[in-house]
């Protein structure tokens, strides 16, 4: 073996002044390491997304989330309440009232997502950190307020300051089968804005949230309900009491954890990731092709070489393991630089956000990432198996060299 390396080492290692082979071989050390680094830094950068979307929807989405398996609404009952909130592990519920409608301030209308939220929606400890103007408020006295998302606030040219014009909502009176453009097809409730939140643009664009009362007076709902949020007590594992949340409530409601309230997004982020890395993956069995011919010119060159020490008595496989060692040098070498690039600039991005997003309106100054060891290893043994395939041809023609042709 050390023999091996000893030759192989010799081959890779220029004695005098650079050849054509040399240059190949400097080139293809130099294409693997880009694209190990490429494929490095693609994968900290979906796994930074990854973190980040989910942060963003745990943010303002609950931990595990209680809905109705068929239709909008569900009747929220005592008993329902008393077989939930008996569960072990269930820090409290917050009953939520959610439906479209029309938000107007002033001369500005939107369509919006109304949310009314029960009383203890604040322990939820979710919105409170994100409220960019005025506070965080939806109660006063006898007074309610409502929090808009940045979005929406953008769109109406609403204002927190000004005490004198409130927001006005109108949802369809489905008791009353009139025209449209009556006054009276419509339940109209006036709110004052308290706050405005900015989570993420999905919710910012279309979300306002308001107490639960001026939901429940906006669309003449009594008992009914859009879903319940669950907040978990800590050292609870959320898994199991969303399965004993399955068993209390039976067949008739959907039980959805965080993951799962978004799961095409994070599938389509998922996807995302394994398609770039095949791509940067077939790119680097393009650019393998380099190792393939660098290693062929190498038999050439050193034929007469490979005839002395069949001569000195080396075998078939003593010659191909130094060819395949040769190959497995430059990989190792690329890979080994790439990775360390790789990892030294994902590093610097973390620390010091050296690419920006440069959006004013973003939550976060620079691009996440967050590398994983997984990764790592996937990525180094890919590289290493794909320009080792490369090496395998030529290290068979280096072992079937004729000594009589080359003595």
């Amino acid at each position: 073996m050390k023999a091996v390396l000893l030759i192989a080492g010799k081959y890779f290692v220029p004695s005098g002044k650079l050849n054509m082979i040399h240059v190949i071989s400097l080139l293809s050390i130099g294409v693997v390491a880009v694209v190990t680094m490429a494929l490095v830094i693609g994968m900290a950068f979906f796994n930074g997304m990854d973190d980040l979307i989910r942060s963003l929807f745990n943010s303002f989405d609950p931990q595990i989330k209680v809905q109705p398996a068929q239709g909008k609404t569900f009747l929220y009952t005592q008993d329902l309440h008393k077989k939930i909130a008996g569960t072990p592990g269930v820090a409290f519920i917050t009953d939520v009232i959610e439906d479209n409608c029309v938000v107007m301030y002033a001369n500005q209308s939107d369509v919006v997502k109304i949310k009314g939220v029960a009383a203890n929606f604040a322990e939820q400890g979710r919105i409170d950190t994100f409220i960019v103007e005025g506070s965080y408020k939806l109660k006063d006295g006898e007074k309610n307020y409502a929090l808009l998302g940045r979005g929406v606030a953008s769109t109406l040219s609403a204002s927190v300051k000004n005490a004198f014009t409130p927001l006005t909502l109108y949802y369809p009176n489905k008791s009353k089968f009139q025209n449209l453009s009556s006054a009276s097809a419509f339940n109209i409730v006036t709110v004052q804005p308290g706050g405005v939140f900015a989570i993420e643009k999905q919710y910012d664009d279309h979300y306002v949230i308001v107490p639960i009362a001026v939901a429940q007076q906006l669309m003449n709902y009594t008992n009914q309900r859009s879903y319940l949020e669950i907040k978990v007590k800590d050292g609870y594992d959320i898994e199991n009491i969303k399965d004993q949340l399955s068993d209390v409530t039976g067949e008739d409601f959907l039980i959805l954890n965080s993951e799962e309230q978004h799961e095409t997004l994070l599938r389509s982020l998922h996807i995302e990731k394994i398609i770039v890395n095949l791509m940067l993956t077939f790119v680097l069995a393009v650019s393998s092709v380099g190792i393939f011919f660098c290693l062929s010119m190498l038999v050439i060159q050193k034929r007469n070489n490979i005839a002395v020490l069949f001569s000195f008595g080396s075998s078939r496989p003593f010659i191909r393991n130094v060819f395949l060692t040769e190959g497995a040098l430059i990989s190792f070498t690329g890979a080994f630089i790439g990775m360390g690039l790789g990892v030294l600039l994902c590093y610097l991005q973390q620390r010091y956000g050296l690419i920006s997003i440069g959006t004013e309106t973003s939550l976060v100054d620079a691009y996440p990432v967050r590398l994983k060891i997984s990764d790592l290893l996937i990525t180094f043994f890919s590289v290493i198996c794909i320009t080792f395939l490369a090496s395998i041809r030529p290290a068979l023609a280096a072992s079937n060299v004729q000594i009589k042709e080359h003595l």
